[in-house]
């Protein structure tokens, strides 16, 4: 029987991302190994998409609540399904380690428990300190910058060179530019420069990228609202830069190589920046609803070419 490696990540988008250095490591350090993933199913989907990952679970299943229970129980499918596994590496909170105790009880693998989150106390970039555990299998010096590619989607942008993907939210108002800026500004982007717009919302934005959609002319912005993130990455990876928060939304857009912007507000950013060679942070000493929208456009220019209006 081939080996098999799990990986099971709990946590947000941005989380998930920053994990995919563990993928990588572990698949060039065992090549013949199945690798799976257990995490939020959306988030796992983008792994099968880029063949990175052959089978994925949901960890929301109701079949796996018993896991995470002292003394709990589940059903014999679960216990066959951990079964299976020589190695499982675990991401997901679990400071009493009742997880970890029930994972003993129906499977022999080796466990290696990674942290759940980043210790910022550590002042280490989050993707070291995920790839961190591995050490104990051999594993070193380990590329630290989330890398992903999707197949190119039927219904992808026409003339993605001129497509700008903006995100104008995150999981939380306080890390995002107010709105009237973004109105101000992407109304600038379609009188000064040859971008188009790909608007990108879900259900932490509400109707936002409707609201800004709604004032620009139509045949140059796309709205992208609760797109499976399968489908939005592929319209992403067609797009020539991107703009958007503190997000996970821009953590993906680093993975699938954009140049662009990621508007910075309270976040540590020496551990929770996108890696990527393309993707800078812009802030502000005053705070992210200080940022100019001239100093926006300017770096926005300055980091990716804009076509000619």
């Amino acid at each position: 029987m081939e080996p098999a490696i799990l990986v099971i990540r709990g946590g947000a988008l941005g989380d998930f991302i920053l994990t995919l250095p563990v993928l990588a490591a572990l698949q060039r350090q065992f090549p013949k190994a199945r690798l799976d993933v257990l995490a939020h199913l959306p988030f796992a989907s983008l792994v099968v998409a880029a063949g990175v990952a052959e089978s994925i679970h949901s960890i929301d299943s109701p079949q796996f609540s018993g896991m995470f229970s002292q003394e709990g129980s589940w059903p014999t499918e679960i216990s066959d399904y951990f079964s299976q596994f020589s190695l499982i590496v675990s991401y997901v909170y679990d400071p009493n380690r009742i997880f970890q105790t029930n994972i003993a009880r129906c499977s022999k693998a080796r466990f290696i428990a990674g942290p759940y989150r980043a210790d910022e106390s550590a002042r280490i970039h989050a993707t070291k300190a995920l790839l961190g555990p591995l050490e104990e299998l051999g594993i070193s010096n380990a590329d630290e910058t989330p890398s992903l590619k999707v197949p190119r989607a039927a219904n992808c942008l026409a003339g993605g060179a001129n497509w700008l993907a903006a995100h104008p939210g995150s999981g939380s108002a306080r890390k995002n530019w107010p709105e009237e800026n973004w109105f101000a500004l992407t109304r600038r982007l379609i009188e000064e420069t040859g971008w188009n717009l790909l608007l990108i919302g879900g259900e932490a934005e509400g109707t936002r990228a409707a609201r800004l959609a709604a004032t620009l002319p139509a045949e140059r912005t796309n709205v992208a609202q609760d797109w499976s993130l399968v489908e939005l990455a592929a319209a992403m990876q067609e797009c020539a830069a991107f703009l958007g928060h503190d997000s996970g939304i821009t953590h993906l857009a680093a993975a699938l190589g954009l140049p662009g912007l990621a508007l910075w507000g309270e976040s540590v950013e020496e551990i929770w920046r996108p890696r990527g060679d393309g993707m800078k942070v812009l802030r502000s000493a005053k705070g992210i609803k200080e940022l100019e929208v001239e100093t926006v456009f300017t770096a926005l220019a300055g980091k990716a070419s804009a076509p000619p209006a």
